[in-house]
């Protein structure tokens, strides 16, 4: 393969790890909206739709190791197409969650209808600009940006052991009764998933650092 096959190759993975970005953060904002207006058509809809993010990541992945294979690149050619890989997984991750706050949304639509906490949609909204922010600094290519972006990840964390925490209390202060004992663990896991989102951005955060600089670094 000559040096502009590969720089080809390596543009159009880089075009397919773009498409898969905006693809997951689109899924993530469907599936918040979702949860918040206990929307269950728009729920299945995530769930349908992560066939077509799996399919891109199928793509990427075989594409970048066939290449590596037949190649066999070094240096920054190999660190490039190890990045692709990493992020690729880190986004196909991300839309795991989604999906799995659709199917938890589900579960709440069965249940009683109660006022949703306010730290869902503050959780929800920070993920989502966490999202998008990564996203900007790869097409950037820019680190700075990307630590700039993964430091934040503290405020989820924060809120979401907020959340846990009372959740917690509010399980063991509702008598057992079935419906908000569901509804608590229920509403953990989304909890979960949504700080679970805040930590793949600090994955890709480092890749992005890799990627740009070939150094392994430890941002979250």
């Amino acid at each position: 393969m000559t040096r502009e096959a590969f720089d080809a190759e390596l543009k159009e993975l880089r075009e397919s790890l773009l498409r898969l970005a905006a693809l997951v953060e689109s899924q993530i904002q469907a599936a918040l909206n979702a949860l918040r207006k206990r929307d269950r058509a728009a729920a299945e809809s995530v769930r349908s739709e992560d066939q077509e993010l799996n399919e891109i990541f199928r793509q990427i992945r075989e594409r970048s190791f066939l290449v590596i294979a037949t190649q066999q690149p070094v240096a920054r050619d190999l660190r490039n197409l190890m990045g692709v890989i990493y992020i690729a997984s880190e986004l196909e991750r991300m839309g795991d969650y989604a999906v799995r706050i659709a199917r938890l949304t589900g579960t709440l639509l069965e249940l009683p209808d109660h006022l949703l906490r306010t730290e869902f949609g503050i959780m929800g909204e920070l993920a989502i600009q966490q999202v998008h922010d990564i996203l900007d600094a790869l097409i950037e290519q820019n680190e700075v940006r990307a630590r700039e972006v993964a430091a934040r990840d503290d405020e989820i964390d924060r809120l979401y052991h907020r959340v846990f925490d009372d959740l917690i209390r509010e399980v063991a202060d509702g008598g057992g009764a079935a419906d908000e004992t569901l509804r608590g663990v229920t509403l953990m896991l989304v909890a979960h998933n949504l700080e679970r989102i805040g930590d793949r951005v600090t994955n890709v955060a480092e890749d992005i650092v890799f990627l740009e600089t070939g150094q392994v670094v430890e941002l979250g």
